[in-house]
Order: structure tokens, then sequence, then C-alpha cells
């Protein structure tokens, strides 16, 4: 993994792990009962830090159905621990469950937000968005085996089926982002701008920039993304 793009907007940049990457935080709040019991449970029989991680993501992925049509403006509704009640099911809280479950067990976890162009967007929300321009699409940036690695839980492998391409697989030992093609060969995600990496998430942040790129194409007072 490179150095992001702007290291300013990434203030935690690509360092090894400090007490900040387990820490309990507004959004990724491990210590609460659910999430703790969540990752002992999908973890149960796990061998080692990379099990586990896998364990979780994939569980993560095919739990959390993907949702970008309803984004609550509410900052409770994003926390982990609301989001695996079923809050809300988009990439970006997706990504603070796994996040949280990781840091649950021992696992130094970051978050990492890129925007991408989807070429394969459905029709409907196509028509919401009025672009194919994903701003601040979410990820995991997982500690193991002495490496940081990329991981994107965004979409279930049922929505991937649905459109001819296989879900996203995470093997602990590589990134694992959004395909670039689907399975039929046509161009799927792009990637086109590096975010950066944070230990927190960066909610207001990305709201504030959903009011300026997105406008009026808004959801629950908030917007629609990936």
């Amino acid at each position: 993994m490179g150095a992001p793009t702007d290291p300013a907007v990434s203030p935690v940049g690509f360092a090894a792990p400090s007490d900040a990457d387990l820490a309990t935080t507004e959004f990724l709040d491990h210590a609460d009962e659910s999430i703790i019991a969540y990752a002992n449970e999908v973890t149960d029989g796990c061998a080692d830090d990379v099990e586990k991680a896998v364990a979780l993501f994939t569980d993560i992925r095919d739990r959390i159905r993907y949702d970008p049509h309803h984004i609550s403006a509410e900052p409770a509704d994003h926390r982990a621990s609301a989001v695996l009640a079923g809050s809300q099911s988009w990439c970006v809280p997706k990504s603070v469950v796994l996040s949280s479950a990781c840091r649950a067990i021992g696992i130094p976890a970051r978050l990492g937000f890129s925007d991408v162009r989807n070429h394969l967007q459905s029709t409907a929300l196509a028509e919401s968005m009025q672009t194919d321009m994903f701003y601040w699409h979410g990820y995991s940036v997982i500690w193991l085996e002495g490496q940081w690695h990329k991981a994107s839980p965004a979409f279930n492998k049922e929505l991937c089926e649905r459109f001819g391409t296989a879900a996203l697989e995470f093997d602990g030992h590589s990134d694992a982002l959004l395909h670039a093609f689907d399975g039929e060969g046509n161009q799927y995600m792009e990637y086109v701008n590096d975010r950066g990496i944070f230990s927190d998430l960066p909610l207001t942040e990305i709201f504030e920039s959903f009011a300026e790129l997105y406008g009026s194409r808004i959801t629950d007072s908030a917007s629609t993304t990936s």
C-alpha cells in the first residue's frame, strides 16, 4: 500500500499500529457488549488473526445487505453497535463494523476512503444520484502479519450474483478492493481519488462533502453514496 495522495487528509497515514488503532471511539464503539459478543462468535475456532479477519469480513459482507438508498444523517446510526443492529447498510457503516470487530479481538484496524466511479450502477441509483461517482466509498484497513491490508465488505454475495460479479473475497494476505471488471469483462469500479486513512469515522466531513458534491440529490438529509 502506498502513501495517501494527500497526507493531510490522512492524519494517521500508513505508520505501524498504535494504541489508537485498538481504541474505542465515537463510532468504533467495540467496547459495546454486542460488538464483543459478535466478534467472538464469528471468530470462534479460528486459528490466528488472519483467519479471524477473514471470517469477520465474509460474515459482515453477507450479513449486512448493501443498501445505499436510505442513509441516515443521525451520527448515532453510524456507530458500529447500531449498524450491527440494522440501522444502516451502505459501504461506510459496514466498514465501521468490520474495523470495530477487528479491534474488539485485538486486531489493529482503521478506516479508508476513496472516490470511485461505478460503471455498472443500477438504473434506480443512477437516476437518484445523477452521477456515476461514488464519493467517500469506505473500506477497512486491517493490520495482519506486519502489514496493512485494505478490505471492502460493501457488496453482499447475493447482490454481486445479481450483477453477474463474483463476491469480493479477502484472504488476509492481500488487499480486497472492489472489482475493476465484472464477470463478463465490462468495466465495473474505478478508483479515482484517495481520501485517506482515518482512526475514526470522519462523518461530519463526509456529509459536508455530500452536500457540496451531490447538492439536493440526498437521502434522509444526508446523501446517497457507495
